[in-house]
């Protein structure tokens, strides 16, 4: 321990557990900067033995991480991934990674669209995560017969030529993808299944993602901010199903927020561009009822028996103007808020007349077409 130590500083997760954060909900510290970012280091270099990692993993999830830890794990994972930018500058949409279980994953389709309508998407995911370890991006790709295993230049070019893009987290992130095993073990969540969301391999400025407490999104709002590695000009987030970057059937809330502030939009307020962060007035949210955009649905509705396979079939069919009802009104809906996240629409009323013309002029057909011939 002397020795790793000397090589990291001065606070194992040992001390850092009985210290500042082990504790207990109540009684326990926030790390500073420094003691998050040196205990991370410690994590990615298999540095703490397996009881001492659980510990520390499940104290940050009791404590709550504060957006400075976050920004701080950020930036250290960032430090290891392999950053591939595309000439295009697309949205970067950050799913949860340990996938879904019960309803359709539409973020293909809706990416497919939004590129069809000419705003360029990237997804990305790993395969299997802990702890649901259900269908991802990835998934639903394979199904629909796109090669996912890429390197992240093949990615780039991927997002260049067709306009979406999909990237493979342990070839652009093997720093996190090495921690599968210690994530598996643990049962529960921990703020790595926060983070790896938020990687952003292509180097987007704007990031798509979703929340079901409007408290997280104004976390990563104020994590992105923290973090000295990201740049973001725009963050757009929505109540999302099953933790997932589609939008939640019916009444539900979006977040947005300009690193600038002060653009007009759907539920946009004037801002002030010293001001920074969710606390900053270029931080809003707002309601939305997805039934005056068409997706006039339950969630039930949009619930399939095989998440990969019925997503895939259901992009193509939608993709090719082949069906219409709540799947096709839920991927048009996506897709306009991809398009008003880029702000290639000024409202998500014309997102998604963007949305539908790109599926009825077999625009969006094309673009799966590319990804199949990539």
């Amino acid at each position: 321990m002397a020795q790793a130590t000397q090589e990291f500083g001065d606070w194992p997760l040992k001390r850092l557990m009985t210290e500042v954060c082990g504790s207990g909900h109540k009684s326990a510290d926030d790390l500073t900067r420094a003691q998050a970012t040196e205990a991370f280091e410690r994590i990615l270099a298999d540095e703490p033995d397996p009881t001492t990692l659980g510990a520390f993993w499940l104290s940050n999830r009791w404590k709550r991480n504060t957006p400075e830890e976050l920004g701080a794990y950020v930036d250290v994972m960032c430090e290891r991934v392999e950053y591939a930018e595309p000439d295009a500058d697309p949205v970067d949409c950050g799913a949860n990674y340990d996938g879904k279980g019960r309803s359709a994953i539409l973020g293909v389709a809706a990416g497919a669209v939004a590129a069809a309508a000419g705003t360029p998407v990237v997804v990305h995911s790993g395969d299997r995560v802990p702890t649901q370890k259900q269908d991802a991006y990835k998934h639903v790709l394979d199904e629909l017969g796109v090669h996912t295993e890429l390197t992240p230049a093949d990615s780039a070019d991927m997002v260049d030529e067709t306009g979406f893009g999909f990237y493979y987290q342990p070839a652009f992130n093997p720093a996190i993808d090495d921690l599968f095993d210690r994530r598996d073990q643990m049962g529960v969540r921990t703020f790595v299944n926060t983070i790896e969301t938020l990687a952003n391999p292509a180097g987007a400025s704007v990031h798509l993602g979703s929340f079901y407490h409007l408290a997280f999104a104004k976390k990563v709002v104020d994590t992105f901010v923290e973090s000295e590695f990201h740049d973001l000009d725009r963050v757009l987030m929505f109540q999302g199903m099953e933790g997932y970057d589609d939008v939640r059937p019916g009444y539900t809330k979006v977040a947005e927020w300009d690193a600038a502030g002060g653009s007009e939009g759907a539920g946009k307020s004037e801002g002030d561009a010293d001001e920074t962060g969710s606390e900053g007035a270029s931080f809003d949210d707002f309601e939305i009822e997805t039934a005056e955009y068409g997706m006039d649905l339950e969630e039930e509705d949009l619930a399939v028996d095989d998440v990969a396979a019925d997503s895939a079939a259901i992009t193509e069919e939608v993709l090719a103007g082949e069906r219409d009802g709540p799947f096709a009104d839920a991927v048009a809906v996506n897709a306009a808020l991809r398009i008003y996240a880029r702000e290639d629409a000024d409202s998500i009323e014309e997102g998604l007349e963007a949305a539908r013309e790109a599926i009825d002029d077999g625009s969006a057909m094309a673009v799966l077409e590319e990804l199949r011939a990539f």
